[in-house]
């Protein structure tokens, strides 16, 4: 299979859809699995695999993902895109994560970041991108305000996480904005 790539200085961005999903479960060994998905255990597979099996589309919502790949070593590093897109209504929620704390304070979320958007935005034709954020998540915020996304509100125990509730800030960047 052939898969969309955008390059960046540093990242290759792999794009990942519903059918690069069904491709990969379908067709790759469980250690290519592994490796195409930069885990490190079975048990991020097995996650991973149960996330996909039980249905990450909808009839009115999807998502679009991309890989972010180191251009000198070909690891795969973290993920970012839209983890739910609401298709009739040319809005998605922006997410992203890198898989280790020494891939952190790099600057590859902020070069992700930029092109992702760009994406969003020119082939997506999104009229809005939207980002939920923990109030103690400072890195977090301060990437979004560096590219233009406005506070919106904030969530009262909008997330379960780590086994408790957590607050939310909603930011969100326009088209027009942009």
């Amino acid at each position: 299979m052939q898969f969309e790539e955008i390059k960046t200085k540093r990242l290759t961005l792999r794009k990942l859809t519903p059918e690069v999903y069904r491709y990969v479960f379908d067709n790759l060994e469980e250690d290519e699995q592994v490796d195409f998905f930069g885990f490190s255990t079975q048990a991020e597979l097995f996650t991973e695999e149960e996330k996909y099996r039980n249905g990450l589309t909808t009839f009115n919502k999807s998502f679009l993902l991309f890989h972010l790949i180191l251009n000198d070593t070909q690891k795969v590093i973290g993920w970012c895109g839209y983890h739910t897109w609401y298709t009739p209504h040319f809005r998605a929620e922006l997410g992203y994560v890198l898989n280790d704390d020494a891939h952190m304070n790099k600057g590859y979320m902020t070069e992700a970041l930029e092109a992702i958007i760009d994406y969003g935005f020119s082939v997506m034709d999104l009229h809005r991108i939207e980002a939920f954020v923990g109030p103690g998540n400072s890195a977090s915020l301060t990437l979004l305000t560096k590219f233009h996304f406005k506070k919106e509100g904030h969530l009262r125990e909008h997330y379960f996480k780590n086994n408790k509730m957590e607050d939310s800030i909603v930011l969100a960047l326009l088209k027009r904005e942009y």
